[in-house]
């Protein structure tokens, strides 16, 4: 029995054709892809290089210095040459009525400013938004806006002068009343509110270019199926503003709450004072006194990675319940 070669031939050429197509339509390897993305867009990459070297040499390479806050350091030995302490610092820390007290005050502190000023710059916006009469609009934007761009250093001399027992405006208001002069800046009751209000103040404005640009992504046909079907001004900030606007919110809350640790260093150093100590006195400025006054690099080290842990754990907290029941997440 023969078999015809024309038939086996046949075969032959569609399984070539065959291996071919599958060739052909396999997808090529991650690292394939990765490549051909990095030849067709390398302008855009190039210009994302200053960035990229910016942040592993200012930001990943210090990471190095983390293991002073493991060990007995010493300037002379260098930190490779320092002895190996293990969680002595920490010990250390959590013994230290001087940080706990600071700890304390920070989440005080923050808690204020997440409660008064986060909505700020919210409020603002959306009040901004509603302003028909756009000369008044520029120039009141304008206004609030300039805090932002003003030294802290100048800010504090504003605090300072505006809070004066002697020609401080605040105490010449409440002196028409009948009100004794009083030093708000050394007396501990007050510095909290002081300084929460003086960071609404220079931040505020600033702040609510965020929202003001989400609100500018609301679509217009929104508001012009509101007004057919009769709502008012307050209605469609309600119904269709606020909303809309909600992922972005949810966003910067959670920034917000990852940073409740960094409460701004600068100008609790400028308005603080040892007569304040006991509700100004935060983290950043007990690792500021430990570390640059003190020279305990290694105590101050300690504290910075606590700072850095929480702070890492809120946000991861903060991600993962917003993702969970508003589905809107930072990644």
């Amino acid at each position: 029995m023969t078999s015809d070669p024309n038939l086996h031939g046949s075969k032959t050429e569609e399984l070539i054709v065959e291996a071919s197509e599958a060739l052909r339509s396999r997808k090529p390897s991650r690292m394939v892809r990765i490549g051909d993305h990095l030849k067709r867009e390398w302008q855009i990459y190039l210009l994302l290089l200053p960035t990229i070297l910016w942040l592993l040499i200012f930001l990943y390479k210090p990471m190095y210095g983390l293991q002073i806050a493991f060990k007995d350091y010493s300037v002379f030995r260098g930190v490779a040459g320092s002895a190996w302490v293990g969680l002595e610092h920490f010990q250390t820390l959590f013994s230290n009525d001087q940080f706990l007290r600071a700890l304390r005050n920070t989440v005080i502190i923050s808690f204020y400013g997440l409660i008064f000023g986060f909505p700020m710059p919210i409020f603002l916006a959306l009040m901004f938004n509603e302003i028909l009469h756009q000369t008044f609009k520029k120039t009141s934007q304008t206004i609030i806006y300039l805090p932002h761009f003003i030294s802290s250093v100048i800010i504090a001399g504003i605090v300072i002068t505006a809070f004066s027992p002697s020609a401080g405006i605040v105490n010449t208001v409440m002196g028409w009343f009948g009100i004794d002069p009083i030093y708000f800046l050394t007396k501990p009751e007050w510095f909290r509110p002081i300084f929460v209000g003086t960071g609404i103040w220079q931040e505020a404005g600033f702040q609510s270019i965020v929202y003001l640009a989400a609100i500018a992504g609301v679509s217009p046909t929104l508001y012009e199926s509101a007004v057919v079907d009769g709502a008012s001004r307050w209605q469609m900030m309600w119904k269709i503003t606020i909303p809309s606007i909600l992922p972005t919110i949810i966003i910067m809350l959670i920034i917000r709450i990852g940073n409740m640790l960094e409460v701004s260093f600068e100008m609790i150093i400028l308005l603080y004072q040892p007569a304040t100590y006991e509700t100004a006195d935060v983290v950043n400025t007990f690792i500021y006194r430990q570390g640059i006054q003190g020279g305990q690099y290694d105590l101050a080290a300690a504290a910075g990675l606590f700072n850095a842990v929480v702070a890492f754990v809120l946000v991861m907290s903060a991600n993962t319940i917003s993702k969970r029941y508003s589905r809107t997440s930072l990644w």
